[in-house]
């Protein structure tokens, strides 16, 4: 259960340009500004305010979805015990990211992300709302449709690390990503664009077909 940990008067406590600056810490997986769309995470435009589990289009844990139908709504005394520890704030969430310490960097953090809920004609449009592609990708890859049906007969290599349904014991969830997240981070691996040994090798072995299916099947599944 999430506790109000923050002070009364948390609405005005928070340098936003500096968190801009943190805030890149969380792009990999959400986006923000004019246009932006769910990508590993939903979409934080107007978080605050919001219940939680209820953005469209974004296939929540069951965990959240329970948590926002027994009346979670987010601000910032909710989303700080969130960022300070997200499992132990909220067990059963699949955000992986392990917390932010350091409570005046999540005001900052804060302070920063209330700036695309609560001044929307503020929002930016120069954001980083646009595909993150590795070095040397090819555009045509966007046009290789998966097979889901294949890419669950791949999948069960990668079920023995990342489980079918969403649970995250230390690694990371791949259930529910979006098709073109899920794309170009394996393609990142396959260039060592990411750096990560055994995930390198495994997307090595894959073909582009093989990774579009993949992409696709894992889209399909929810937790």
């Amino acid at each position: 259960m999430l506790l109000a940990a923050a002070p009364a008067a948390a609405e005005e406590v928070g340098d936003a340009v500096r968190g801009e600056t943190l805030w890149r810490a969380c792009s990999s997986c959400h986006r923000l500004g004019e246009g932006a769309r769910h990508a590993v995470g939903p979409s934080l435009n107007r978080v605050f305010g919001r219940n939680a589990g209820t953005i469209d289009g974004f296939r929540f844990s069951k965990a959240m979805r329970e948590a926002g139908d027994g009346g979670l709504i987010w601000t910032f005394e909710t989303l700080d015990p969130f960022l300070e520890n997200p499992k132990a704030s909220l067990p059963g969430t699949r955000m992986s990211y392990r917390g932010m310490d350091n409570a005046a960097d999540r005001f900052d953090l804060l302070a920063y992300l209330r700036e695309f809920s609560d001044k929307p004609s503020n929002i930016p449009e120069a954001l980083p709302t646009a595909r993150k592609t590795p070095p040397g990708f090819d555009p045509a890859l966007w046009e290789i449709e998966g097979d889901p049906e294949y890419g669950e007969y791949l999948s069960s290599e990668c079920s023995t690390c990342h489980q079918r349904d969403g649970a995250d014991e230390g690694i990371p969830s791949i259930t529910g990503w979006p098709e073109e997240d899920f794309v170009v981070a394996l393609h990142a691996y396959k260039v060592k664009e990411r750096d990560h040994p055994v995930m390198q090798m495994m997307a090595g072995r894959l073909s582009d077909e093989e990774i579009a299916a993949l992409a696709a099947y894992y889209a399909t599944l929810v937790d």
